[in-house]
């Protein structure tokens, strides 16, 4: 069945009642009966509504679970399907202050995983996973966080703002990663920290396009104006030199991002290891479509071909193999 946020935030969202609510019965997303007043979904009803969000999703998650030891898989759906419904709060609705405030619903229904007794589904699983791994609520809390930033702030002034946005929007992800491979250590977090912040970075140059599109500017503007590329050619979405230049920078300190990220494989524990490569690798093939397209990104939108894809799944799989 495929994914449809306006039909779950109807059924699970804050105006929805207990008698409206039905959760997929199984991963092939048979519906059971609404569960009745005063009653939340099983543990097992939790497990297979995660499952069926992450399945409904990009095709990049299905070849990451594939690789996943099958016992995380469960937990990995839990924390997908959280930030699923964290990114559809806010970029599925009609945005501002309606967003600001499901999020702020959103932010309850997390805080009661760790004080209460949750009755939305991804939550009752997410407790699960929370209990299971010692996971703090602070990334979950700092997702939420960016969320709320982006129906507020569209465009940044310094790469110093930029950056903390990334703390909030991406890192948290790694550290999540970290937790559910019962591996994190500060050492570990900052490391993963430098691949995640690479891999947002990376898909902000991939989607300068779009991004403009719907109001939003990640390019900084101490950076636009050091390399000279001013606002007005900017809303004219115009490929001049001084654009070239400026995405010739922006890719070369994501891929700076990368590099240092990359120093966390060895310390991790051999079953994460392929994962996280197949991420770093996925990020530096974006970077290097950037480039192929001699960094104009208005014309058209960088892709990383099946191809490509094939051969970096079958490259960080190899070298988990030697390993």
């Amino acid at each position: 069945m495929s994914w449809d946020f306006a039909r779950e935030l109807a059924r699970w969202g804050p105006a929805s009642g207990p008698r409206q609510r039905a959760v997929p019965e199984s991963d092939s997303g048979a519906q059971k009966q609404p569960a009745g007043a005063g009653r939340s979904p099983t543990l097992a009803q939790a497990r297979a509504y995660c499952a069926h969000v992450a399945r409904s999703h990009y095709e990049n998650f299905t070849v990451v679970s594939a690789l996943l030891p099958r016992r995380l898989v469960r937990h990995f759906h839990a924390v997908y399907a959280y930030c699923r419904w964290s990114d559809d709060l806010a970029d599925e609705t009609s945005g501002g202050q309606v967003a600001l405030d499901l999020l702020a619903w959103w932010r309850c229904e997390l805080l009661t995983c760790y004080r209460g007794t949750p009755t939305h589904p991804v939550m009752v699983a997410l407790r699960e996973t929370i209990r299971r791994f010692d996971i703090p609520a602070e990334p979950f809390l700092d997702l939420l966080s960016a969320f709320e930033q982006d129906q507020i702030i569209k465009r940044y002034d310094t790469f110093a703002q930029l950056r903390d946005y990334c703390r909030r929007s991406a890192d948290p992800v790694g550290r999540l990663v970290l937790y559910l491979f019962g591996c994190f250590s500060p050492e570990r977090a900052a490391l993963s920290d430098e691949v995640c912040t690479g891999l947002q970075l990376a898909n902000f140059w991939q989607d300068v396009a779009r991004d403009f599109a719907i109001g939003r500017v990640y390019l900084p503007a101490e950076d636009r104006a050091r390399l000279g590329y001013a606002d007005d050619e900017l809303d004219a979405r115009r490929c001049t030199p001084a654009f070239r230049d400026l995405m010739r920078f922006e890719v070369e300190r994501a891929r700076g991002y990368f590099d240092r990220g990359a120093k966390l494989l060895p310390l991790l524990p051999r079953e994460a290891r392929v994962d996280i490569d197949l991420f770093i690798a996925g990020g530096r093939a974006i970077l290097r479509a950037v480039e192929r397209q001699g960094y104009d990104v208005w014309a058209r939108r960088p892709e990383v071909g099946k191809g490509e894809k094939v051969k970096l799944l079958l490259g960080a799989a190899w070298r988990w193999w030697v390993s």
